[in-house]
């Protein structure tokens, strides 16, 4: 599968933003090129000497391209618009942006936080209805995307081990300062995966002032296992970015769990948006003792939902168990059973996920 995610790896694109599509027709490609995944095997295509598609579209080809995509991938005739904010924090400019649906006539807003290595775009896998951003934008919100310092498109930093835990965490107050400043509602929800649930939980715990509810989802609640980080960058390859995915019985991506062109647009989209290195100081927060709590659920002022996959190999889940009881009245813990740390773009659970999150924030 990593091979294909080579071969697949499509670099730029052609983005029509007054037909409202966004990036859409790139995964058109990623569906044509799965016609190769059902032809060759896995092991074949682990061969280094299979070429590198370059795509290239004509002007003339983009409407029926467009029309393709919107049959093919989106059956759903749904607008987005997407724009970038400035923002700057500690002298270095950060990316941050917002999608909504024009037809749902936006009246909330929510944040969105990325985890340790990979950045915002996470929550963003365009193919069918698996974007979370998408969903989110459907139901009435603005849906806003941070990179924390150093990752994604937020600018560069010279040491990989400034960005921690409790830095991230003043990122995203920054964030959140700014989107409620822009709207003008002084309390907006939002929601941080794996590390983001670190970094959500430590912000939240020193500026609830403009919150009204949170998601953990994928909580890291305690150290993954002593392990030295000694080096201040991570070195991303396109073998890490889908270890997550799960596995069937010969180690390969399990095809009934994740569609393989969700592998295929996580991963390209990981090499598009964080490149070759990644700050490694989260995970130098993350990996020590499993003895070690990471974050302290009794100093979250504001309802909150734990979701997570019941088979999270990162996960403590007894301490996941016990979240409720730190957490205030309102909150809600969802376990999805089979579920893994990617629950949210896997084949027979992310629509429950996805269900389970907007049920609990409109509630």
């Amino acid at each position: 599968m990593t091979s294909v995610c080579r071969i697949l790896r499509l670099k730029t694109a052609i983005i029509d933003e007054e037909d409202g599509v966004m990036l859409r027709f790139r995964n058109l490609f990623l569906a044509i090129g799965l016609s190769l995944y059902v032809t060759v095997s896995l092991a074949a295509c682990g061969a280094e000497t299979i070429p590198e598609i370059k795509t290239a579209v004509t002007s003339e080809d983009k409407t029926d391209i467009v029309s393709k995509v919107k049959t093919v991938l989106a059956p759903e005739e749904v607008s987005y618009s997407y724009k970038e904010y400035p923002l700057e924090r500690n002298g270095i400019a950060l990316h941050l942006d917002c999608v909504s649906s024009e037809e749902a006539n936006p009246e909330k807003n929510i944040l969105l936080i990325h985890g340790v290595t990979y950045s915002s775009h996470e929550f963003d896998v365009d193919y069918e209805d698996y974007s979370l951003v998408r969903k989110l934008a459907r139901e009435g919100y603005d849906v806003w995307r941070l990179d924390i310092a150093g990752f994604g498109q937020s600018q560069e930093v010279e040491d990989g081990f400034m960005p921690d835990s409790d830095y991230a965490a003043e990122d995203i107050n920054a964030a959140v300062e700014e989107i409620s400043g822009l709207t003008g509602q002084d309390k907006i929800d939002i929601l941080g995966w794996s590390w983001g649930t670190v970094t959500v939980s430590r912000f939240a715990a020193l500026h609830d002032e403009h919150i009204d509810k949170i998601v953990l989802y994928a909580p890291i609640l305690s150290g993954l296992g002593e392990f030295e980080v000694t080096e201040a960058f991570h070195h991303n390859t396109w073998e890490h970015a889908v270890d997550d995915f799960q596995r069937d019985d010969n180690g390969d991506i399990d095809l009934k769990i994740t569609d393989p062109v969700v592998v295929d647009v996580f991963a390209s989209n990981s090499w598009r948006y964080d490149g070759e290195q990644s700050p490694n100081g989260g995970r130098r927060d993350i990996c020590v003792s499993e003895s070690e709590k990471l974050m302290d659920l009794s100093k979250i002022t504001v309802p909150t939902l734990v979701i997570c996959g019941d088979s999270d190999p990162y996960l403590n889940y007894d301490l996941v168990a016990d979240a409720l009881a730190s957490l205030p009245e309102g909150s809600k813990l969802e376990m999805i059973k089979g579920g893994s740390h990617v629950v949210y773009i896997e084949k027979p659970f992310y629509r429950d996920f996805q269900e389970k999150v907007v049920e609990f924030l409109k509630a």
